[in-house]
């Protein structure tokens, strides 16, 4: 008992330790143009000051407590699902209720939602209680894996695993309308309706001739990590990895230099790539119903197409941002703004609710170059994916990529790595 007490001030002290690092802020000389965006942004700004001392006060608590420790594997694996199917009622209940608000024809929406509020209510105070312990076992989880994936230290994940589950905020991107960069971002409270999104949208453009999207994120590299409430262990799974790996590269060039727009794409590029073996590890050893099955092999094309092919959303999205970026190239901003809204409408046409297609749109999804589309022509997600390739493990991909500070480094180990082996 004596050591099982001090592990866990050992934990706290490293939670405390890691959370130091959340509070550097930077701010801008006043009248700039990041100072004007807060002043438009005004009090739908995100509080992350008080977030985190909630957050760090709730996983110190839940530290103290301990009460995953007591549970058998079988019962701690039906505590998250019952977590999980606790989130799938909440966000059914929230549809119902917001679909009645909606209905012009329903005269009293607080009347006929009654019911439904109070079921909600007693749901939300249900998953408050379980949310620690299911937190925690999560937390385990996806650090067993870590450990036997030799990032441990004491036979615990480094940094420790710690996320926690919230509303999440929106984010303002902001990119130049001459050409995609993302150089401002800005967390908006959550809840914001598309009218107020797009308001706020049109007035940077207008005042500032900049290009803006308010965008939904599915998580947030803080410490702890905050990530969006989901009924889907095998995106909570994916999504934890993800934040921890942004935590682990903190600690390296690749993670120092993310304010640099190039070496974003990278850091997050490879979030996205070691999410996935992390997070589909830790399902097949403590969910293996939930494997997604083997993917079918693919059936041989027929000689002569019967019917048009399939829109291809990726390939698509590709072609647009390139020939956004030529046009942007050529100086016509307008032309380019222009085609870009058409496209959007070709989106729409066939199901994809693009809501805005503009440089701000490409500025923030082409950080993600894990899967071709948003990125355009970028070669950053082949050139990771034949490292990730050319590497045998997790740990070596991760040890072989952190040293990259500039897109040349990137470059340099592609060719050591990939070129040099390859030959």
């Amino acid at each position: 008992m004596k050591i099982r007490r001090l592990f866990r001030q050992f934990k706290l002290l490293l939670l405390t330790v890691l959370c130091l690092f959340t509070f550097t802020r930077e701010w801008p000389q006043f009248g700039d143009e990041f100072t004007r965006i807060l002043q438009l942004v005004g009090q739908r700004q995100f509080d992350f000051l008080s977030w985190e001392v909630e957050a760090i006060a709730n996983k110190a608590a839940g530290v103290l407590a301990n009460h995953d420790a007591f549970l058998d594997e079988a019962s701690r694996k039906q505590t998250v699902l019952d977590f999980m199917t606790l989130i799938q009622q909440v966000q059914q209940l929230d549809g119902q209720i917001s679909q009645i608000y909606a209905d012009p024809n329903v005269a009293d929406p607080a009347a006929a939602t009654a019911v439904l509020q109070t079921e909600l209510a007693q749901k939300r105070e249900e998953l408050a209680a379980l949310q620690p312990v299911a937190e925690a076992i999560v937390q385990d989880q996806v650090g067993q894996i870590l450990v036997e994936e030799e990032f441990g230290v004491l036979g615990q994940a480094w940094p420790l695993v710690m996320m926690q589950m919230n509303p999440l905020p929106s984010l303002l991107i902001v990119s130049p309308r001459d050409r995609i960069e993302r150089v401002y971002g800005v967390s908006l409270i959550p809840g914001l309706s598309t009218a107020e999104r797009d308001a706020l949208e049109t007035a940077v453009f207008e005042q500032l001739n900049l290009s803006a999207l308010v965008v939904p994120i599915g998580g947030l590299g803080t410490y702890p990590a905050m990530i969006m409430e989901t009924g889907s262990i095998n995106w909570l799974a994916e999504v934890t990895a993800h934040e921890w790996a942004h935590h682990w590269m903190s600690f390296f060039p690749v993670g120092w230099n993310y304010g640099d727009p190039q070496v974003r794409i990278i850091n997050e590029t490879i979030a996205s790539i070691f999410d996935q073996e992390i997070g589909s590890r830790m399902i097949e050893r403590y969910y293996p119903e939930f494997v997604p099955p083997p993917a079918l092999p693919a059936l041989p094309a027929p000689t002569v197409p019967t019917e048009p092919p399939a829109f291809d959303y990726g390939a698509e999205l590709a072609a647009t941002r390139v020939r956004a970026e030529e046009l942007l190239a050529q100086g016509d901003i307008e032309g380019a703004e222009a085609y870009m809204e058409a496209r959007r409408l070709v989106f729409l046409q066939n199901g994809y609710g693009i809501r805005k297609l503009n440089q701000a749109y490409f500025a923030f999804y082409g950080a993600y170059a894990a899967v071709p589309g948003a990125t355009g022509s970028d070669p950053t997600g082949p050139m990771l994916r034949d490292i990730q390739a050319h590497t045998a493990s997790p740990r070596e991909f991760m040890d072989t990529v952190a040293p990259i500070a500039t897109f040349t480094d990137l470059e340099e180990i592609w060719n050591e790595v990939v070129v040099v082996e390859s030959q």
